[in-house]
């Protein structure tokens, strides 16, 4: 006898409640691939590559995770720590046989970090970049106001100021951040060196007395940022940063010796927010959870 179809409108409400679970179940399943393919786009943007003259890179959001330093869900992402590398020069090494610690010299304190200002003038060459650092306490995204930042990062050919140039002091600087938690500077789109990432380092103190009284081992967070390989492969490409494409196309976040072993989820938060172009320079911004 064959069997009789039965007609899924007939089948009563234990059927259709089963019925309903399921497709609840296959939309959040969706929901979550998706979520995946986003962050998959989000880690491609981070990466090397070229793009036209005008740019626009973000680190990007996804629901529930990371906009800049912050989280939609109300949280902020901790900001990893990293090395603060061998030229650091705040008092935790040796350049030329010597302790270098500009934390304790006078005109550290600048926003604008493109001239050299210790026994030199020199400006750094390259692409103007304006970086506004937005400091946050990580466990209620509140703005850190009175909060030092000393930021170093190395020239268009890949040199650092008082170690591997040491007459010269410039790319180097230290501020105070306002009611908002920010302070911006004026520098350079950095270079790129063999071994690492496009990168700019980072320190921040409690308070300027914290910064200026002490050395890098006194400071709160020691970390760096993330400067998105697009923009990076853009002005490099116009010429005057060296072996700088040679040494970016060598490297990506995930190999780089100090990105590599970060979560997405930091990654995102290390990146820096960018947009502009070679002609008119770039602006930049990024959160720094606390």
């Amino acid at each position: 006898m064959s069997e009789h179809h039965i007609e899924d409108h007939d089948r009563g409400l234990l059927f259709d409640l089963e019925t309903l679970n399921t497709k609840i179940l296959e939309r959040r399943r969706a929901l979550s691939l998706l979520g995946g393919a986003g962050l998959a786009a989000l880690l491609t943007g981070c990466g090397g590559g070229g793009g036209s003259d005008s740019t626009t890179t973000s680190s990007g959001t996804t629901t529930g995770s990371t906009t800049g330093g912050t989280t939609t869900g109300g949280s902020c992402v901790d900001y990893a720590s990293e090395t603060n590398g061998p030229y650091p020069a705040d008092g935790t090494n040796t350049s030329s046989g010597a302790t270098s610690n500009v934390l304790t010299s006078s005109g550290v304190i600048r926003s604008d970090i493109r001239s050299s200002f210790i026994s030199s003038t020199t400006q750094a060459t390259g692409v103007p970049m304006t970086l506004t650092i937005t400091l946050q306490n990580s466990t209620g995204c509140t703005p850190l106001s009175g909060y030092a930042i000393y930021i170093w990062h190395c020239d268009a050919a890949g040199k650092y100021s008082l170690y591997d140039l040491p007459t010269e002091s410039y790319l180097r600087g230290m501020q105070i951040s306002d009611s908002n938690g920010q302070v911006t500077f004026q520098t350079i789109v950095p270079g790129c060196y063999m071994g690492r990432y496009p990168h700019i380092h980072f320190e921040v103190f409690t308070s300027q007395a914290a910064a200026t009284s002490g050395t890098g081992r006194t400071a709160t967070l020691i970390s760096q940022m993330a400067v998105p390989g697009s923009v990076c492969a853009t002005v490099y490409a116009a010429g005057g940063y060296g072996n700088s494409t040679a040494a970016l196309n060598a490297v990506t976040l995930s190999s780089d010796n100090v990105f590599g072993d970060n979560t997405a989820a930091q990654i995102a938060a290390q990146t820096l927010t960018m947009s502009g172009s070679v002609s008119a320079g770039y602006t930049a911004s990024v959160t720094v959870g606390v």
